[in-house]
């Protein structure tokens, strides 16, 4: 990939991320079937909207260039108790939050690598 296409692709990445997490917390918030999924877990019923709503404010400041930053790190922080939950809860299937979580860090990473980049190669 050339070198012009990596911020577009970063940028790109970046915003399929955080609307993904948006509309998902969203149905987590809204969505019925959920309401019924955590009351069969036995979770408190306000850890459901508790979630859904953090997420969705992690993800708009994931969103804002000025936050990204902030917002990717609270949304790593948000997957780790997302995952640590559903697996004391005997649910193993975590693997889209490690996507997400891998496709934060990538969008972490690239953001503080195009600033070292830039320092090294004098443009």
């Amino acid at each position: 990939m050339n070198s012009q296409a990596r911020p577009r692709v970063a940028v790109g990445l970046q915003w399929v991320v955080g609307l993904a997490l948006i509309v998902e917390s969203l149905r987590l918030g809204l969505d019925p079937t959920a309401v019924r999924h955590f009351a069969q877990a036995g979770m408190p019923l306000w850890m459901r909207p508790a979630l859904a709503w953090t997420e969705i404010a992690a993800a708009i400041l994931f969103l804002v260039p000025f936050t990204t930053v902030l917002g990717g790190y609270l949304l790593l922080v948000i997957f780790f108790f997302a995952a640590a939950l559903h697996v004391l809860h005997g649910e193993y299937d975590i693997g889209v939050l490690l996507v997400y979580s891998m496709a934060v860090l990538a969008s972490l990473a690239y953001r503080g690598g195009t600033r070292s980049e830039v320092a090294h190669d004098g443009r």
